[in-house]
């Protein structure tokens, strides 16, 4: 029988992840850090960061009798590819959810991993898995009998786990002081899954510890717009991918102008960032996820604001950003139209910024940020 830690791994490989590794199933090691974050009130309206901080803190809470954790790392950016031009009066995008969706992209092949551990293993046929959303995360293969049940916990994003500690200790790469994870090759441009299981998985020898690499570096504390960013912590409540995904409620007219042209998330942090510097030989190149290759790059900002909520479904049917509501995308767009109009005059835009502020058919939120910005802009 193979060594089962060497086959996930090749496993993983054969599924197309540009990385993994294999981690015990520990507490974090970095509890106090976590609860003192919450505590300061840097994850601004993320209470569910709270409601499950148990789970959060001890992967067997996720899943009982956890021993082990694969980790999976999918490239959506090679660190060669250009940033396209902004046309103007667009709003930009931020990188990762240009593509389709990454949490159906990888959680299909982390199922399929779990299938394949078990027919190599000579796991039982698995046990059916539930119909909810929330459930279908769960792959319960589960055998009694000798070696006790096994079972499989995949992870992409929504589960309530630390995932870029338990990457680091996989040897994907180290946590920059942006708080993402690089990889020394590849960079930062990567979404991470894993499962949870029961398996007793060792790693490979081959599998390396990464040692932090930011040395002295701060091009991502500087180049923050909203300065959320201190060395390895980052204010969720300031941060612009948090104003512009998390964020529901109305955004403070002080933050407006450091948005920017970002409608949805921002790279900025990234983009500074000498681990993402396009090299001679473009390492990961050939990693990248076609899945992940941008549909768009950026969305007009009167197209937004004209949107109808059946043209926001069936723009982002296939796309993470489906988790922006279209208020929230109103929202965005009218503040990134604020600031393109500070710089550069569009009598369209404007008259319709005057329009949405007194429309009694758009939200509070939506007329609110509109009567916000035309202040600004002194109209």
């Amino acid at each position: 029988m193979p060594d089962p830690g060497a086959l996930a791994i090749d496993l993983c490989r054969q599924l197309g992840f540009a990385a993994a590794g294999l981690c015990s199933a520990e507490p974090t090691t970095r509890a106090d850090e976590l609860i003192a974050w919450l505590e300061a009130g840097r994850a601004g309206s993320m209470e569910y960061l709270r409601e499950q901080l148990e789970f959060r803190l001890d992967p067997q809470k996720l899943l009982p009798g956890a021993k082990s954790i694969i980790m999976v790392a999918d490239l959506y950016s090679p660190r060669s590819a250009a940033e396209p031009q902004t046309p103007p009066f667009h709003g930009r995008i931020a990188r990762y959810a240009r593509g389709r969706d990454y949490h159906l992209t990888i959680k299909k092949r982390l199922h399929a991993l779990a299938d394949a551990l078990r027919a190599h293993l000579a796991l039982p046929p698995h046990i059916k898995r539930a119909a909810s959303a929330e459930k279908a995360e769960v792959s319960p293969h589960e055998r009694s009998g000798q070696g006790g049940p096994r079972r499989f916990r995949s992870f992409v994003d929504t589960a309530p786990i630390l995932e870029r500690e338990y990457a680091a200790r996989a040897g994907l790469g180290w946590i920059g002081k942006h708080t993402l994870l690089i990889h020394p090759k590849i960079g930062s441009y990567t979404l991470l899954g894993g499962i949870a299981t029961t398996l007793d998985l060792k790693p490979p020898p081959e599998q390396p510890a990464i040692p932090d690499h930011c040395g002295t570096c701060t091009r991502c504390i500087d180049a923050c717009p909203t300065s959320a960013i201190t060395p390895y912590s980052v204010d969720g409540s300031r941060c612009i991918s948090y104003l512009t995904i998390e964020r529901r409620e109305a955004i403070d007219p002080a933050q407006h102008t450091a948005i920017g042209d970002w409608i949805y998330g921002c790279d900025i942090c990234q983009e500074v960032c000498p681990h993402n510097s396009p090299r001679p030989d473009p390492a990961g190149a050939a990693l990248a996820q076609p899945d992940y290759a941008a549909q768009r790059s950026s969305l007009g900002l009167l197209e937004v604001l004209n949107w109808t909520e059946n043209d926001r479904r069936t723009t982002f049917e296939t796309s993470s950003m489906k988790r922006a509501t279209l208020a929230m995308m109103k929202r965005n767009a009218i503040i990134c139209a604020g600031n393109a109009l500070s710089r550069r005059e569009d009598p369209g835009l404007r008259s319709r910024l005057r329009q949405v502020s007194e429309d009694a058919s758009e939200t509070g939120l939506v007329r609110l940020t509109a009567s916000q910005v035309l202040a600004r802009l002194g109209g």
